[in-house]
């Protein structure tokens, strides 16, 4: 096991970090195939007992847990008698439809030994990207389900989506991100089968373990190996998902499967990689305009607004604004980027996107005499999530 150390970003902050997972009271927990499952793609019950049982007791000590699973496609590969993850999509859905079974009857059964109900939840992109009613009505089903003691089981709908999941949200680090982001829970937990962020990352990992990790240390955009041979996850994803959530206020942890348990994490040991956010909590309505919307175009804008958005607090104007893409339609998100096209934040934008490239650069109130009505703010500071 690689000894575990703290960056210089996250090093000063290490105590304080690991004091916060003991008022965790909602998390949630992604595990991936390649822990789920063994060498011949077969369900590894050791490891799905071992998890559930630390379900259990979290639960026992007042902590609601929802977990987010892979190992879909994989159970359906040993029960067909594949060799190797297929690649075609038809291919895909066949095998995640019958390891769907699989996986969530081992599920019932293991929960159903310690009297505890779980509730299945299969989500497509469309449940979490698209529309905010179905993301509301999918945020009450899970406090629903907290409410009547259940334990959310949740997976990508990989039998009949798995093109779209792929091109919208990733895979399932990502989507638990997404889950964790959409109930407010204060801890994601990654188990995988790597003890945590490595200090380098080669053809494999490299070094020792980073204990903590804060915003804007460099590690946090290494690139490293992808997913397993039946996983489609890997360390770039697991990043993508913890930055996601420490832009919320969240926190985020990589953790190895069989060698970390839950119950040491929550209770603060130094196990694993913990991401620290630096800022507070972002309300349900702006997590939905940061990260479960879908952008349907993007704004440059100069360092005048760059400072303004970001060291102000101000609203967007249109002077402000360089350059747009896209078509996009009064109300929909947007990207908001810098001119070296780093993102900056998102929002909802106030202009149609032909409106918008008539009036780029311009004051009030040369809008105003452009458009021939009242001139409004491009995006609004209160429709606007800072994600640097």
């Amino acid at each position: 096991m690689g000894a575990v150390v703290s960056t210089a970003a996250g090093a000063a902050s290490a105590p304080v970090g690991r004091q916060r997972l003991g008022r965790v009271r909602r998390l949630v927990v992604k595990i991936g195939s390649s822990s789920l499952t063994t060498a011949d793609h077969r369900l590894d019950r050791r490891v799905l007992r071992r998890l559930v049982v630390d379900v259990v007791e979290l639960r026992r000590r007042g902590i609601e847990v929802a977990v987010v699973t892979s190992g879909a496609v994989a159970a359906g590969m040993g029960r067909l008698g594949l060799a190797a993850r297929p690649r075609g999509v038809a291919q895909l859905q066949a095998a995640a439809a019958v390891g769907q079974n699989l996986l969530m009857n081992a599920y019932e059964s293991l929960f159903a030994r310690h009297g505890v109900p779980v509730g299945q939840v299969l989500l497509t992109a469309d449940d979490i990207l698209d529309d905010r009613r179905r993301y509301l009505n999918l945020k009450n089903t899970f406090s629903s389900l907290f409410a009547f003691g259940a334990v959310p089981i949740i997976n990508e709908n990989d039998s009949v989506a798995v093109a779209e999941l792929k091109r919208q949200i990733g895979e399932n680090d990502m989507l638990a991100a997404y889950v964790t982001s959409l109930v407010e829970a204060q801890l994601l937990v990654m188990l995988s089968d790597v003890e945590g962020l490595y200090s380098s990352w080669g053809e494999g990992p490299q070094g020792d373990v980073v204990g903590e990790v804060s915003p804007g240390d460099p590690l946090l955009v290494q690139t490293g190996a992808a997913g397993s041979g039946v996983g489609s996850g890997g360390i770039d994803t697991k990043l993508r998902a913890a930055r996601l959530l420490m832009a919320c206020g969240e926190m985020a942890m990589i953790a190895h499967a069989r060698c970390h348990r839950l119950v040491d994490i929550v209770g603060g040991q130094p196990v694993g990689t913990l991401f620290v956010p630096a800022h507070r909590k972002l309300p349900s309505r702006k997590r939905w305009i940061a990260f479960a919307s879908a952008c349907h175009g993007r704004l440059v804008v100069d360092r005048g607004a760059q400072r303004a958005i970001a060291q102000q607090d101000r609203s967007l104007l249109p002077a402000g604004v360089v350059s747009c893409e896209g078509d996009f339609a009064p109300g929909d998100a947007v990207r908001v980027e810098s001119e070296d096209r780093q993102e900056l934040a998102r929002g909802l934008v106030r202009y149609g996107a032909d409106d918008l490239r008539r009036v780029l650069g311009q004051r009030m109130a040369d809008v105003t005499a452009l458009l021939g009505r009242p001139a409004v703010e491009v995006i609004h500071r209160d429709d606007l999530v800072l994600l640097c």
